[in-house]
């Protein structure tokens, strides 16, 4: 599979990080706050119906976190953690949103204490927990939807209810004293298939009738997730082409008086940022006739690339020895670890230089989003990844 480095970042911005990168020990994460910048301004432009809350789970750091609230972005928090990471950079309390479904008693207390009044359920007892703590709140119920064929990482099963126990909690809620605010759904992250927000909105739609001209209640949001995708290896369509069709979708079904639309783009606002790099530990073949060299990295699965895991998410590769135009061998990338887990790609047949030898860099482009984050704390005492932010 052929790499090229322009299609995924301008001669300033690689030369930008090379310069910072040059005397650095690997494996770190540089992420570029100016592609996020652009990434946002794009997606408000494609989107200017829409309020942005943040994925914050995507790229947690407090440089993106401050550059997104100067930019009038609002925050989608999946735990108190995550809620005091936001209110330390600033965020206002009516900026967040709690779109975690799993949630202790005693956390959604604490985040209506610090005056966080919009939450996401799917279930009879969470929804009962936020009537206690949170009294008078906003709730929208997630449902379940199609799509996890056609996402690169599905978010399917764990989250979300059937759309008829949806308008059951919904109805309740109203009963509980909370507000009945809305619906949310996920199609799953990396979603290549724009239609499968047409078969979701046509659910949600359906919903907003019921809700209306069955039980009076005027629902008043559509909450439509994350999903929009990042440039990685597979060939995706711009934002550009998802916000029209999904907008003709929106005025479709409700014509031209829209309610709320919320967005919560992580991977698609954070992934072009940034870029990891990483060192070649050793290669090895498996016998003296394999045609597949093992090449082990000082970055693995357990040091934020376990979206590799299943080889979901293929990450764009580079290293400069393809730009001597050298012959190209198929080979298996694995982590430093003593897990055999930590094997990145043994499938999907990447193309790396023969002349690849150790102590050459490795660089894995559009890893802004879910690495840093996912990064563990002390596998095999290797430290969580260090990550630079540049203005």
């Amino acid at each position: 599979m052929p790499m090229r480095l322009e299609n995924y970042c301008s001669p300033e911005e690689w030369e930008k990080i090379q310069e910072f990168s040059k005397d650095k020990e690997t494996p770190f994460l540089v992420v570029d706050l100016e592609v996020i910048r652009q990434k946002y301004q794009e997606l408000t432009t494609c989107f200017p119906i829409a309020k942005v809350f943040y994925a914050l789970k995507a790229n947690p750091g407090a440089p993106v976190v401050n550059l997104l609230r100067e930019l009038g972005s609002n925050f989608d928090i999946a735990s108190i953690f995550e809620l005091n990471r936001v209110l330390e950079c600033g965020v206002e309390p009516d900026r967040i949103s709690y779109g975690n479904t799993i949630k202790k008693a005693a956390h959604i207390k604490y985040a209506y204490d610090k005056g966080v009044r919009l939450f996401a359920t799917d279930s009879k007892a969470d929804l009962q927990n936020i009537a206690e703590q949170a009294p008078g709140s906003k709730i929208f119920v997630r449902i379940l939807v199609e799509g996890g064929e056609t996402a690169e990482w599905p978010l399917s099963r764990k989250f979300g209810c059937h759309p008829d126990m949806a308008i059951d909690l919904l109805v309740q809620a109203k009963n509980l004293g909370l507000v009945p605010y809305g619906i949310s759904f996920h199609v799953g992250s990396q979603q290549k298939d724009i239609a499968v927000w047409d078969a979701a909105l046509s659910k949600v739609k359906y919903m907003f009738d019921w809700m209306k001209f069955e039980e009076d209640v005027s629902l008043k949001m559509i909450n439509m997730g994350g999903g929009f995708p990042a440039n990685y290896i597979s060939e995706v369509n711009p934002i550009q082409i998802y916000a029209e069709e999904i907008l003709r979708y929106l005025h479709d079904d409700h014509g031209d008086d829209l309610p709320e639309i919320i967005l919560e783009p992580g991977r698609s606002l954070v992934g072009e940022s940034g870029v990891l790099v990483s060192e070649v530990v050793l290669i090895s073949r498996k016998s003296r006739t394999d045609l597949n060299r093992w090449v082990y990295l000082d970055v693995g699965l357990f040091q934020g690339l376990i979206e590799t895991l299943g080889e979901a998410i293929k990450y764009p590769i580079y290293t400069p020895k393809m730009d001597e135009r050298v012959q190209e061998g198929t080979v298996v990338l694995a982590g430093p670890t003593c897990d055999s887990a930590d094997i990145m790609y043994e499938n999907s047949h990447y193309q790396l230089p023969l002349n690849l030898a150790v102590g050459d860099r490795l660089y894995w482009l559009t890893t802004g989003a879910y690495t840093n984050s996912y990064s563990s704390v002390e596998f095999n005492g290797f430290p969580p990844l260090t990550t630079y932010y540049l203005e």
